[in-house]
């Protein structure tokens, strides 16, 4: 069967946007299908050192530099007594004209420069257009059924290859079945933003803050440009719904006063007026790869983003699947195989965070106590953090692990065994979202 693109991507968010531009740069015929329009709002807006590496990769650093988005160059953590750590500054241990300086960005902005970059290097992008499900001919991902939001009008594309990068909707591990849950980090996070309320100045104005709530969850506070600020809480749904309150505004105001710190930044500003809401369940995908797919960003692995993991991860995914893809198109070998590396080094760099979240959530943990007993565990702690996720942390895990549990590592993220996908893997129609 003849392919119209040697790839389709599904999504055009980070992870899409990332594969998408490599791919096309390398002169590939790449489709990338968005079911929105962008720019769209987005959550997630804090960015990790480590992001620096895709995006010198995909030729961003100037773009990021030229923005208003605000630089970060610290994140710190803030008792509910309103009691603040010292910030983990990145300069303390990278190189201050890379890695040690990072953003806050606004998504809708950021996402759409990533999606242009992508456009620019070749990739042709169809908007408002929506995946109803993979085509799956002889045991193989040949293409997509697409549908037009605004016309409604039904299509088939063919590709060698299909990437799904459709965030924690995760459209190829649940209609395959690959969707496996985490059974510890299941949490609800309620946000808005504030305009005009009390940020840092200097070097500390771009400060990214967790704020603990006493034994149930945290805080984040994300300063941004135009004197916004985001700011959101995240617990167990049990806890933020007591007493039966679901109003997600009522939720947000009652939580401000567990944490002094967030109740004074929040003093001086005005709630924009709209709240969100949404599940933070950690969930990740048995497979990271099939006969001519492969899963990229959330859509692989979703994790819980107190450490603000997940769009560095979507970089780094994307950038590593559009190489992998590339040599696959360029050799004709598209065995899965091709695909261990990429599956072991994003599985790799996903437990090292995850298993700092589950200590994080731990009461009996504190970051404090375990650099004062192992003075070496600050800089480990601060690279984990930073997003340099493939060290070896086999001493701070050590560690670690005298104080709280950690928790054993979850099969998900290898490449699919055989050669074929069973019959039994012929993906069903999903239901389309209405266009807004």
């Amino acid at each position: 069967m003849n392919a119209e693109f040697d790839v389709i991507v599904i999504g055009g968010g980070p992870a899409g946007s990332a594969s998408a531009a490599i791919l096309a740069e390398y002169g590939h015929r790449v489709l990338v299908l968005e079911r929105e329009e962008f720019p769209r709002y987005h959550i997630g807006e804090s960015l990790l050192p480590f992001a620096f590496k895709p995006l010198e990769r995909l030729g961003m650093i100037p773009r990021m530099r030229a923005s208003p988005f605000v630089k970060k160059y610290s994140g710190t953590f803030v008792q509910p007594d309103g009691q603040s750590s010292q910030p983990f500054y990145f300069f303390n241990r990278y190189d201050r004209e890379t890695v040690a300086q990072t953003w806050q960005v606004v998504r809708s902005e950021f996402d759409l420069m990533l999606l242009d970059n992508a456009r620019e290097k070749g990739a042709q992008v169809r908007e408002r257009t929506s995946v109803s499900r993979l085509l799956i001919e002889d045991g193989r991902v040949r293409g997509v059924e697409a549908v037009d939001r605004r016309s409604g009008a039904v299509s088939q594309l063919h590709a060698s290859m299909v990437l799904d990068c459709t965030g924690k909707e995760a459209l190829a591990a649940k209609a395959l079945g690959w969707r496996l849950n985490d059974p510890y980090l299941n949490k609800i996070a309620v946000w808005t933003y504030y305009r005009g309320s009390k940020r840092g100045t200097g070097i500390d104005e771009g400060t990214t803050t967790v704020a603990y709530v006493s034994g149930k969850g945290w805080f984040w506070h994300i300063p941004q440009h135009g004197d916004m600020v985001s700011v959101g809480v995240v617990a167990e749904g049990k806890y933020l719904m007591r007493d039966g309150l679901r109003d997600p505004e009522q939720i947000f105001q009652r939580e401000v006063g567990q944490n002094r710190w967030i109740q004074d930044q929040l003093s001086t500003g005005e709630s924009t007026g709209k709240y969100h809401v949404t599940s933070e369940y950690s969930r990740h995908s048995q497979f990271c790869a099939a006969p001519g797919l492969v899963l990229v960003g959330d859509a692989l692995v979703f994790l819980d983003p107190v450490f603000s993991s997940g769009v560095m991860m979507a970089l780094k995914s994307g950038q590593m699947a559009g190489e992998a893809v590339h040599e696959a198109l360029s050799t004709g070998d598209f065995s899965t195989e091709l695909f261990d590396d990429y599956g072991r080094v994003i599985r790799e760099g996903v437990e090292n965070m995850r298993r700092l979240i589950y200590a994080f959530y731990n009461p009996a943990f504190s970051f404090g106590k375990i650099v004062r007993e192992h003075p070496e565990a600050g800089d480990m702690i601060t690279d984990c953090l930073s997003g340099d996720v493939n060290r070896d942390f086999t001493r701070l895990w050590k560690w670690i692990g005298e104080t709280v549990p950690l928790p054993e590592a979850l099969p998900y993220g290898v490449p699919f065994p055989e050669s074929k996908l069973p019959p039994g893997a012929a993906v069903p129609h999903l239901s389309i979202p209405k266009a807004s």
